[in-house]
């Protein structure tokens, strides 16, 4: 076997091997404190969401790969490939966009209570179900072409616009459609990923501003204060930080594939694994700081099965302590 499918390979177990169970554990626990405790926070409610749907990219497209990687071929018929395809696409995009919902929930918990913020402040967080609902339906319309126009590999004719997907392809039958289909899905991704920048920036310099107006506070006190605001921040830039890490390489390896007129098969490998792995790593970073899973998660040890800890203390703060 040569050393690009071992590398492929290993990438790709391990990225099912981390990513599944993550994500699993992340819905199992939020899934049980929404019916033991009757309610979920909503960057909770988030955090729930991205987790379900990191979950649809691994086994839509890592498993895939994974058995692609092993010299398996030809495993879905047409309808499995239109299915496979339009999931893997939706899933993908409400990544994108429920990390920008997190990192902008979260922009909106730290800003003052003025009254350019007040109404945000009441409105976002009673609709947060809402919010992810309509990006689910947006993502969903965007990909009409998946259903239509994806087919298994085989022996029939096909237009000069394709897409390889691995087990399936993606023909778009004349230019036009190509090329829209592309545009839309960039103004998306560019949108989306610009504006979690953005709203990360603004909670960076919100929480610099804050230290520096704390500092004449008695040191315990803003120890403390520091511990709550600094682990839900550090935690959401963190995750914006990586997404756009990995976007900026998967991005950058499609640009590359313009210009060239025979794609190595190691690069298409590397953009599909930069562009899976988000949904491999995130979960450690929840699982990590999120201080309602790892008590939870603490208590069900003791117990031997999940159950919702006896302290439910309950704020604003993500990361902290919903």
């Amino acid at each position: 076997m040569e050393l690009r499918l071992i590398l492929k390979t290993i990438g790709f177990t391990s990225l099912v091997s981390i990513g599944i169970p993550g994500n699993v554990v992340i819905l199992a626990t939020f899934v049980h404190i929404r019916i033991s405790e009757k309610r979920l926070m909503p960057p909770n409610v988030i955090l729930l969401g991205l987790a379900a749907a990191n979950l649809v990219v691994i086994i839509t497209k890592g498993i895939p790969q994974m058995v692609k990687s092993f010299g398996i071929q030809n495993i879905f018929n047409d309808y499995e490939c239109k299915i496979i395809s339009f999931m893997y696409r939706v899933s993908r995009g409400m990544t994108i966009c429920i990390t920008c919902l997190l990192s902008c929930n979260q922009c909106i918990i730290i800003a003052p209570p003025s009254k350019s913020w007040l109404p945000l402040k009441k409105k976002v967080p009673r609709n947060i179900t809402v919010i992810i609902m309509a990006l689910c339906c947006i993502n969903c319309s965007i990909y009409p072409s998946c259903i239509l126009q994806v087919r298994a590999i085989a022996n029939y004719t096909t237009s000069e616009y394709i897409l390889y997907l691995e087990f399936c392809i993606h023909d778009f039958s004349t230019f036009a459609s190509y090329v829209a289909n592309g545009t839309v899905i960039a103004l998306r991704d560019f949108l989306f990923v610009g504006l979690m920048t953005v709203a990360s920036c603004y909670i960076v310099l919100t929480l610099y501003r804050h230290r520096r107006q704390v500092r004449g506070i008695r040191s315990s006190d803003r120890n403390s204060g520091q511990t709550v605001e600094y682990t839900a921040a550090r935690a959401v830039v963190l995750l914006v930080s990586i997404y756009v890490l990995l976007f900026g390489l998967d991005s950058g390896l499609w640009i590359y594939t313009l210009f060239v007129s025979r794609v190595a098969p190691a690069i298409s490998d590397a953009r599909v694994f930069f562009g899976t792995l988000y949904a491999a790593v995130s979960p450690i970073v929840i699982l990590k700081t999120n201080k309602k899973l790892l008590t939870t998660l603490k208590y069900t040890q003791r117990k031997g099965t999940i159950e919702p800890c006896p302290e439910s203390t309950t704020t604003n703060v993500p990361f902290s302590k919903n």
